[in-house]
């Protein structure tokens, strides 16, 4: 996904937001590719979910702070 105002491909703080708001799929599916082969990943992922935890319309966000929460109970 190209990401907007980026210009490279790593998973950055804004990446990972602009991933979760605007990404489709197979966005997603990178990323949770990404998550299980670095789980630092995971406190990025955190850090960017967590700004919208009080949002009850950021779905995309707290799925992805719920699927940080599960995969750090598994680990």
């Amino acid at each position: 996904m190209e990401h907007r105002h980026l210009n490279h491909q790593r998973f950055t703080l804004a990446a990972i937001d602009d991933v979760i708001s605007r990404g489709n799929f197979n966005d997603w599916a990178e990323l949770r590719r990404a998550v299980l082969a670095d789980s630092a990943l995971l406190n990025k992922v955190e850090r960017v979910c967590g700004q919208y935890a009080s949002d009850p319309y950021a779905q995309r966000h707290l799925f992805w702070l719920r699927y940080v929460e599960a995969h750090r109970k598994t680990a």
